[in-house]
């Protein structure tokens, strides 16, 4: 996956510009805050994730020479405590696994642990609200439909929802060319 998401993850470091935290929640193999962070000298980032995929993220941080401004917190995004003061909080192909009130949930933590002025950036496939097009996301939503618990591919507006919900003040969608993915910037 790491090359595929590799035109992503500039478009988030842009939009990052110089956090000084970033929280890479359900980081994987960490390239959205190794982006950001070798585009701004001063950037921490914590990534959170299962221990055995943090391992791989390790590596990838050392390898682009951040060991002293990488560090990983092992668990559940749920349930692990994620400290606070944070700038930044990435959710990278994260929310659609899970039903909005479990979505809510977990904004509602993220409003918590960030600073004022604080943003999340969601990278997310996101359906038109006919929820039909474009097709190759609608298929996208499908899925998620058939291989979750609960999942879905979620509209913008569906998203305005459950950010506001959880606190936060605004959010936009942004468009990444040629990518099918969009990116929700949220501000608390």
């Amino acid at each position: 996956m790491m090359p595929m998401m590799r035109p992503p993850a500039a478009f988030l470091a842009e939009l990052a510009g110089e956090p000084r935290r970033v929280l890479d929640i359900a980081a994987g193999h960490g390239l959205f805050g190794i982006t950001i962070a070798r585009r701004s000298p001063q950037t921490r980032v914590v990534a959170v994730d299962w221990v055995n995929v943090l391992a791989l993220a390790r590596e990838n941080a050392q390898a682009a020479g951040l060991d002293g401004r990488y560090e990983t917190l092992p668990g559940s995004a749920f349930e692990v405590d994620l400290g606070s003061g944070y700038d930044l909080a990435l959710l990278t192909n994260f929310l659609h696994h899970f039903d909005p009130p479990t979505c809510q949930k977990l904004l509602e933590r993220l409003h918590r642990v960030l600073v004022p002025g604080g943003r999340v950036l969601t990278l997310e496939m996101v359906p038109n609200a006919d929820r039909v097009t474009p097709p190759a996301v609608a298929a996208f939503s499908l899925m998620m439909l058939g291989t979750t618990e609960a999942g879905d591919a979620y509209t913008f507006s569906q998203y305005e929802a459950m950010f506001g919900a959880a606190g936060f003040s605004r959010s936009e969608l942004l468009p990444i060319d040629g990518s099918p993915q969009q990116v929700v910037v949220s501000y608390r």
